[in-house]
Order: structure tokens, then C-alpha cells, then sequence
């Protein structure tokens, strides 16, 4: 079942959120304490990410144009609005609270490789370990990050499935179209590029910044076009080199 691993990760987020609404009466210094532990871990995944790049200039590249039209389509504020209608809908008490918990969880569950990576392995080889491996740890953040953000996070298992569920159904006939090269090239531009954005929210967690994150999502689509531009135009190099 090609959708398997997808649902098994959406499962764990949904899980671990309720698991976290359950836990009641912790104090806010030890919330605190907690976020700020995620956030330190958040960050050195990120730095990890970003250090995968083997040609950076694409990074940047997709970044500064992915900011350009994230801006431009304003969507940090149509999340923020998306999790506002949620929060109208169950009847948050708290004002905001279920947009951050929705906004923070989603990007972290979304933006990273072993998202698209593991995708690609259950639409291309049916073999859904790597998106076990993240239901685990999607799960487990799950309770911790709705102990301190609330049950917002429990939203987040939507856009997960969605996103993640459409790459592997892509990724079923992606092989007829897309040479392997190019795509294992895309796939390490895309972890730095979403590396980047990691070390982002985790700065945005501990307060010391407040970039907005969602804004940056275009440049993953960026990559894929640079990536593939750049795929195309070394072929074309090496093809006239070698008649030539």
C-alpha cells in the first residue's frame, strides 16, 4: 500500500498530540525548559541539513527567490488565518494559540528530507521504513509540543498527510520522467534548503527571532527548477565537449 507509511505518520502526530493534551499541570519553567531543549535540537538538525549542499549558490539562489514569492503570496498570514479558522472552530480559549501550535508543527513536519525522502521510498520502492522512522519521532514530538503550544498541533497531521501522501503517488511514475542523477541531486539541495528553514523555526521557538518561516516554503519548488536547470545545462555543456 503505497499510502501506508503516510498514514502510519499522521497517525503518530494525531496520537501524541491528544497524548499531550492529556497532560495537564506542568509548570511553565519546565515547559520552557523543553521548548527551548526541542529548539537547540531543531537548530542542529538544521545546521546538519544545510551542510548536505554540494553546490550552495543553489541554496541561496532558491531561498532569495522562494522569499520573493513567499512574500508576495503572503503565506505566513494564510496559515496564521487557516489556523485562526481553526481555532474558531473548536473554540480555543486562548487567541492564537491553536494558529502557533498549527503553524509551528507543520512547517517542522513538513519542511525536511526525510519527509520528501521518505515519500519518495514508499512510492518508488514500497518501502515505508524511513516514514516509520519519522511517525516516531513526529509522534513523540507531538506530546511535548502540544504540552507547550496546544492542541493545535493536532492539525498539523493534515498538511502532513496531504503533501506527503501526493509524493508518493507522484513518486509511483516519477521514475519514467526524472533521471535518477537529477533526482538524487534535488533531493540533497532540497535538505540544505530545508535545513536552512529548520534552523529558522528553531530561532523563532526560542524567541530570538521572528522569521516568518512560511514564506520560505516556495524555495523548495525553486530547487526542483534550478536544480533541474542546472541538470539540463551540464548535459548540454558536456554534450557539445564531447563532440566538439
Amino acid at each position: 500500500m503505497v499510502l501506508l507509511g503516510t498514514i502510519v505518520n499522521g497517525v503518530a502526530i494525531i496520537l501524541g498530540a491528544l497524548l499531550g493534551s492529556l497532560i495537564k499541570n506542568i509548570p511553565e519553567r519546565v515547559k520552557s525548559t523543553v521548548m527551548q531543549a526541542i529548539s537547540l535540537a531543531v537548530i542542529v538538525l538544521g545546521i546538519n541539513m544545510g551542510l548536505k549542499s554540494d553546490q550552495f549558490l543553489i541554496v541561496i539562489g532558491s531561498l532569495v527567490v522562494g522569499a520573493l514569492l513567499g512574500e508576495r503570496w503572503d503565506l505566513e498570514e494564510k496559515l496564521n488565518r487557516l489556523g485562526k479558522w481553526l481555532e474558531t472552530k473548536v473554540g480555543a480559549k486562548e487567541s492564537g494559540g491553536i494558529a502557533k501550535g498549527f503553524v509551528t508543527t507543520t512547517l517542522i513536519y513538513v519542511v525536511g528530507a526525510m519527509a520528501i525522502i521518505g515519500a519518495l521510498d514508499s512510492g518508488l520502492r514500497g518501502d515505508h521504513s524511513v516514514l516509520y522512522t519519522k511517525a516516531m519521532l513526529d509522534g513523540f514530538s507531538a506530546i511535548i509540543f502540544t504540552s507547550a503550544l496546544g492542541i493545535g498541533v493536532i492539525f498539523s497531521a493534515i498538511p502532513v498527510m496531504i503533501y506527503q501522501g501526493a509524493i508518493a503517488l507522484f513518486a509511483t511514475q516519477i521514475d519514467r520522467f526524472i533521471p535518477t542523477e537529477l533526482m538524487d541531486t534535488f533531493i540533497v539541495e532540497m535538505t540544505a534548503t530545508g535545513g536552512i528553514m529548520i534552523i529558522a523555526i528553531g530561532l523563532n521557538i526560542l524567541g530570538l527571532t521572528k522569521i516568518r518561516v512560511a514564506n520560505l516554503l516556495p524555495s523548495i519548488l525553486v530547487t526542483a527548477i534550478l536544480v533541474t536547470c542546472v541538470y539540463y545545462w551540464n548535459s548540454i555543456i558536456a554534450f557539445f565537449s564531447f563532440f566538439g
